[in-house]
């Protein structure tokens, strides 16, 4: 069996341990304390987006971390940003109603124009504008991204957008949306994973026009929609970079979500943690604490020793990033450790706080609800299993 592990023997990545950029972490604990529980409660209970919790990340200038000065941000590196979102969610907040600015910003900064740039990066970096829209999946393809339906037909000016993604987080609370649509017929490439292109569409200005958003009620307050387009002329300097390469500038931005995604939710299992370990020091059952039995001690000690793989899998991907080194069979297993780790932490929590923890006053049936979420997107863990199979064992490709 050939394994097809990229050669690091030569590169020297340092990874820094402990509480790494310090001071960003203690800025956005102090910022996140403005934002009780009872804040995401009452969200909850009327469906409704943090607008102030955003506009005080923005403001901030946490979600620009990853812009370049040049551009009005912060210019930080990806594990900073990933920093970020760890302390967000380590807070009892929700970073993934901002988290996708961070990322999907990315295919801008590396493929767009430098008028795109200059045009959209500042307002971005200020707030401008949000970029927290990303159309990609769509309700007949799912993962199958290669084979997605929305076309983008060329025509004097510009490009005229038919189809329907679907879970779109955010549409309706983003001034910019990335979309991916097909340029040229599957049939007429040369391989399945040409004729993509990548847009930059403006939400606010288009809706009723052509486009469509339609709110999905769904297990957890993340503002997640249908997108319908009919229809929809957009101009042509809408298209990023070079027509029919769009699926390759996504992917050049996958292992950077996979190593947000998977530091979030790291932050959310300590925040289960930290919640479970000081209930059980607290309740007092039978004259004495529960924290004091084995049968509550060692599934907490377990999920400990989980969060901390999930903790160096996610700095050594970050750092293997920040290098310019390969680092995809690292970003997708930190992602699926990760994942896996924080809803065992979330589990543990509701078993260690019993029935308090159904009350939607201690939070644990929240983060329970939204950790489990991780092991399905922005990709399935059965996905990441396959992509180890063939890329990194060697193994016959699956579909």
């Amino acid at each position: 069996m050939k394994l097809e592990t990229p050669d690091t023997s030569t590169l020297e990545v340092s990874v820094r341990l402990g509480e790494d950029y310090p001071e960003l972490r203690d800025a956005v604990r102090r910022l996140c304390a403005d934002f009780p529980g009872s804040y995401w409660q009452k969200l909850e209970d009327s469906d409704s987006y943090p607008t102030e919790f955003i506009q005080a990340l923005t403001d901030a200038g946490f979600l620009a971390a990853l812009i370049p000065e040049e551009y009005g941000g912060a210019g930080l590196p990806l594990r900073a940003a990933a920093v970020i979102l760890e302390e967000i969610n380590a807070a009892g907040c929700v970073a993934s109603q901002g988290h996708a600015q961070m990322y999907i910003m990315g295919t801008l900064l590396r493929h767009g124009s430098e008028e795109q740039k200059r045009h959209y990066l500042p307002r971005i970096a200020s707030g401008e504008l949000r970029l927290q829209a990303f159309g990609v999946t769509e309700p007949t393809t799912g993962s199958d991204t290669t084979s997605l339906k929305t076309t983008a037909t060329r025509v004097e000016g510009g490009y005229v957008v038919n189809g329907q993604k679907v879970w779109t987080s955010r549409a309706l609370h983003s001034d910019l949306m990335l979309l991916l649509a097909r340029t040229t017929p599957q049939a007429e490439c040369k391989s399945k994973t040409d004729g993509l292109s990548v847009f930059l569409i403006d939400i606010k200005n288009n809706l009723g026009k052509g486009l469509t958003i339609r709110p999905i009620d769904a297990l957890i307050n993340h503002g997640t929609n249908e997108v319908f387009f009919d229809n929809l002329h957009i101009p042509a300097s809408s298209l990023i970079g070079t027509e029919g390469k769009g699926f390759r500038y996504i992917l050049d931005g996958m292992n950077a979500e996979r190593i947000l995604v998977a530091t979030e939710a790291l932050g959310d299992g300590r925040w289960c943690l930290n919640k479970a370990v000081a209930y059980a020091g607290e309740r007092k059952v039978f004259g004495r604490s529960i924290g004091k039995n084995q049968g509550i001690q060692f599934p907490l000690a377990r999920i400990y020793t989980e969060l901390q793989a999930a903790d160096m899998l996610c700095r050594s991907s970050a750092a293997l990033f920040d290098a310019g080194a390969p680092c995809g069979e690292q970003a997708n297993i930190a992602k699926m450790v990760a994942s896996e780790a924080a809803f065992h932490a979330a589990d543990t929590a509701m078993q260690t706080l019993g029935g308090f923890s159904f009350a939607k006053e201690y939070d644990v049936e929240r983060k329970w609800r939204e950790t489990r979420l991780y092991q399905i997107a922005p990709i399935s863990t059965n996905m990441i299993l396959s992509f180890v199979a063939q890329h990194v064992l060697g193994l016959e490709r699956s579909f």
